[in-house]
């Protein structure tokens, strides 16, 4: 029986909400008048709180077992008002730079509840087709990361308490939709006890196992590739003394990962999600190597390489998480996605952090070249002979 078709754009609808709270409350930080004032050594603190609220929420959720032995709508829900909630403090009067830091932790820490939870309950209603619907649901990802850069684009990221208060509405309308009109999944089938050996098991499956190792390579790329755009194209400029460049170019180059993820789930229907992360992993790689020949090319030509990249470096993250969702057992699939989040996000801080430090030390334009050992890992274990068909 094939679900209704309200129940996708549901699930859609209620994960950019609630994500909002991460992206655009990154958006806002340096506009809190403690941290304007006399508190900009703290921004990058409190953009990793974040982060690292996350990867700490998501552990402890894989470990616990929480999308699998409880309702993955109501954990949905009750993370969702939670990390409103945490957004919310942000505007009480007097609250120190380490009360905001230990806020947007929260924040991060319940998006746990959120992020890897939908691609659970998307899981659990489409069987068949779960590509299609991640990549959905994912591209409702990828919009929210792009998000920042648009309001910074039309400056409504000065008026903090503005964004700050419609967000966490946005997350509370986002986890009461979900509830009301998104019950558990026809396919959900609930862990009866808590499995302390749940995670190791999972990696013992060798299709889980390659997908996630396909994930990770994936996320080596990702995050520090977006990270780094508007570093590029500032550099761009300076070598080429002009003024392309602005907040919509870089909004442009990630929000493209909206269609390309959607234009990837509809083609792994066909020829299946291996050959999409494949594909995907391979361009974007030749990408990261080719890199420095990039910053010589016309400006119309160097936007539109960094758009096709902006599409290939994502949309094979939905096809990875079918991979991951298909590889584990039905009363698993919850823990199997958000254990491969949480190291997958964590890989990613790494990476950010490598290439933060190497900007400060060699020539930009050959800075996007270490992202791709990402690609190339996951490739090698994609491709690698295996007795089990991924």
């Amino acid at each position: 029986m094939k679900p209704k078709k309200y129940i996708l754009p549901i699930i859609v609808f209620a994960q950019f909400a609630c994500t909002s709270l991460w992206f655009a409350g990154n958006a806002i930080v340096d506009q809190i008048p403690i941290l304007k004032d006399n508190g900009s050594e703290y921004i990058g603190h409190l953009l990793s709180s974040v982060q690292l609220g996350f990867i700490i929420g998501t552990l402890t959720f894989a470990l616990l077992m929480i999308a699998d032995r409880f309702s993955p709508s109501k954990v949905f829900l009750t993370c969702s008002f939670l990390a409103a909630a945490c957004n919310t403090i942000i505007l009480l009067p007097n609250l120190s730079i380490t009360g905001i830091i230990l806020v947007r932790f929260g924040t991060g820490f319940f998006l746990a509840g959120i992020y890897p939870v939908g691609m659970k309950i998307a899981a659990d209603y489409y069987e068949a087709g779960l590509g299609k619907a991640l990549g959905y649901l994912v591209g409702a990802l990828v919009l929210g990361t792009a998000f920042p850069h648009f309001l910074n684009g039309i400056n409504w990221s000065t008026n903090y308490s503005f964004i700050t208060k419609g967000t966490s509405a946005l997350a509370v309308l986002g986890g009461l939709s979900l509830v009301i009109f998104v019950k558990d999944g026809p396919f959900r089938k609930p862990s009866q006890r808590l499995l302390l050996n749940a995670t190791t098991n999972l990696f013992k499956i060798k299709q889980f196992k390659i997908a996630a190792l396909g994930y990770f390579g994936h996320m080596w790329e990702l995050y520090a590739f977006w990270a780094f755009v508007p570093v590029a194209f500032q550099y761009y400029n300076k070598l080429h003394e002009s003024n392309e460049s602005s907040p919509f170019v870089v909004f442009t180059i990630i929000a493209v990962g909206l269609l390309s993820c959607i234009i990837g789930g509809y083609i792994a229907i066909r020829k299946g999600s291996k050959k999409v992360a494949v594909i995907s992993l391979l361009i974007s790689g030749i990408c990261c190597l080719c890199s420095p020949l990039l910053f010589q090319l016309p400006y119309p030509v160097f936007l539109s390489v960094f758009v096709i990249w902006g599409m290939v470096v994502i949309s094979d993250s939905p096809q990875f998480s079918t991979l991951v969702a298909q590889a584990a057992a039905p009363e698993l699939k919850g823990t199997g996605l958000t254990i491969v989040n949480c190291i997958g996000f964590a890989i990613s801080i790494i990476s950010i952090q490598l290439l933060a430090y190497l900007s400060e030390h060699i020539e930009i334009k050959f800075l996007f070249i270490p992202l791709a050992i990402g690609p190339l890992f996951g490739l090698f274990y994609l491709l690698k002979k295996s007795p089990n068909k991924l």
